[in-house]
């Protein structure tokens, strides 16, 4: 039986996360600070039965105490989200990346070398393209005048052509175009110098666009799923940015869950990253219609607006997390809409 700790555990994949690992038989450890991105109110006393811990990650005497008789960490404490301007920058940096290099400075002392690490497709920036004349392309970030026109699809930068989105891998370029993924990316960096100096193994996984139950609601901070169901929730139409088109695929917490069940028990060693996506992508707009569908409210609205930190397609390749950690994602989209229409959130 493996004693794991779960950073972050209160929270909505943490939860999730925690819930698996004690039915799997696992000892298990919660902290979480209780961040207002996050939570709301306060933290629950406890998670699938195990205590809640309130622990900020960036408190050394504190982490050295909750790594006491830990054998590996499940690390999903993080901000995630857009936020709401640069004004949150600090507290991206301090919460993801300090709390992090807390973690892992804490981790070598105590002698646990083995850590789960929740990242995200958001390292990658703009996802794959194809131009049909030039091949494999990387589009620079869009301009805000050809967003503000309408123009959202990027274009080759060799011949102005429009790419086609093609299925990101887990070697593709890293550009992080938003704060949130350049923390994202600075714990991979972190954790990866950590394995070469220490001789652990970190598996990051890079979670694409996870919806379920105890999604946080309506916040800066919230998944877009949460948003669209708390404006459907009040009557309102789920507003859709650009013209709806934008690919992402959408991954249930359950099957994310699974992924970080799957990571721990893998024979990893080194650093290694994984998609932890569905296989099956669809646009913004197709996910609204099917909540939409699914909770029998209004149609959702396509307004043009745009968010610049946002990219417009990404989506991936599932293969080498079945063929290395033997993880496939079960929901599909329609079946995991439905359950999310009914299901709590935090």
């Amino acid at each position: 039986m493996t004693h794991v700790l779960v950073t972050g555990g209160a929270g909505f994949i943490g939860s999730h996360v925690t819930a698996a690992l004690v039915a799997a038989g696992h000892r298990v450890s919660v902290v979480d600070c209780g961040h207002p991105a996050a939570h709301r109110t306060a933290l629950p006393d406890s998670v699938a039965d195990v205590p809640v811990n309130v622990v900020d990650l960036r408190d050394r005497d504190a982490v050295r105490r909750s790594l006491h008789g830990i054998d590996a960490v499940v690390h999903q404490a993080a901000m995630v989200g857009m936020g709401v301007d640069l004004d949150d920058l600090p507290d991206y940096v301090s919460n993801n990346d300090l709390g992090t290099a807390v973690l892992l400075a804490e981790m070598a002392r105590a002698g646990v070398g083995r850590m789960v690490l929740a990242s995200s497709m958001v390292v990658y920036g703009e996802g794959a393209y194809e131009c049909p004349d030039h091949g494999s392309q990387r589009p620079a970030p869009r301009a805000v005048a050809d967003l503000v026109a309408g123009r959202f699809e990027p274009l080759c930068p060799r011949c102005a052509a429009r790419l086609t989105s093609v299925l990101v891998a887990e070697e593709a370029p890293l550009e992080p175009r938003s704060v949130y993924a350049a923390t994202k990316l600075a714990q991979e960096h972190l954790t990866a110098a950590w394995v070469r100096q220490t001789g652990g193994s970190v598996v990051a996984l890079r979670y694409h666009n996870v919806y379920g139950p105890g999604m946080p609601r309506d916040t800066p901070y919230s998944g877009v799923a949460a948003i669209f169901r708390s404006a459907l929730e009040a009557g309102r139409p789920p507003r859709v940015f650009e013209d709806g088109g934008q690919r992402r695929d959408f991954v249930h917490v359950r099957d994310v869950a699974r992924a970080n069940m799957a990571a721990l028990s893998a024979e990893a060693e080194g650093f290694s990253a994984y998609n932890i996506a569905s296989g099956r992508p669809a646009t913004v707009l197709d996910m609204a219609d099917a909540l939409a569908d699914a909770m029998g409210g209004p149609r959702p609205i396509v307004t043009g607006e745009f968010r610049l930190g946002d990219v417009r397609h990404v989506v991936a390749s599932p293969r080498r997390a079945e063929a290395e950690l033997a993880f496939r994602a079960e929901i599909d989209l329609m079946t995991g809409m439905a359950d999310f229409a009914r299901a709590a959130l935090r």
